[in-house]
């Protein structure tokens, strides 16, 4: 049944696909996870700051001001799942140096500088991201950004399925 197994990159993106299922967000939802040595050591989801209400109850600024995707990430209430992973792993007092990033989505410009800073070398990202200054950032770094490829996307939802019994096996 060896085959019947993802790959690494393949049971992180769907691990980050199910965080994503987390996300309080009303225009996305990202998830993320952070490795070190093929370990899971930190998950995230967008979503509103702990403690403070959720854009789903509250409304979400960035549609009531009618900003597009890609474009001041700042007038958002929520936090980013990147950062949220990143953050968590700090709360936890858990270094983040040399470790690789998984994501459902591609880091906008905000989480770049982040995951540049936390250290991360490796990032891993299913969906593309309109934002240009995130792609120039990283043009100048030796942090690797790869796309997970769009087949291997379909394998990761099948392994989700077949895992949680979704195939009716």
């Amino acid at each position: 049944m060896e085959s019947m197994r993802p790959d690494w990159d393949t049971y992180f993106i769907a691990i980050a696909m199910m965080a994503a299922t987390r996300s309080t967000c009303i225009r996305r939802q990202v998830g993320a996870v952070i490795t070190r040595g093929r370990q899971i050591v930190s998950t995230g989801y967008n979503g509103a700051p702990s403690g403070t209400s959720h854009c789903w109850d509250v409304g979400c600024l960035r549609e009531m001001l009618g900003t597009p995707s890609g474009e001041r990430q700042e007038m958002c209430r929520g936090s980013h799942a990147e950062a949220n992973a990143i953050a968590q792993a700090a709360r936890m007092g858990i270094a983040t140096d040399g470790a690789a990033l998984y994501c459902t989505h591609e880091p906008c410009s905000l989480c770049t500088k982040v995951i540049l800073n936390a250290g991360i070398v490796r990032v891993v990202y299913m969906h593309p991201y309109p934002d240009k200054l995130a792609v120039e950032l990283r043009e100048e770094t030796q942090v690797v950004f790869e796309v997970f490829p769009r087949e291997k996307i379909v394998a990761a939802r099948e392994w989700i399925s077949r895992s949680i019994g979704l195939d009716n096996r």
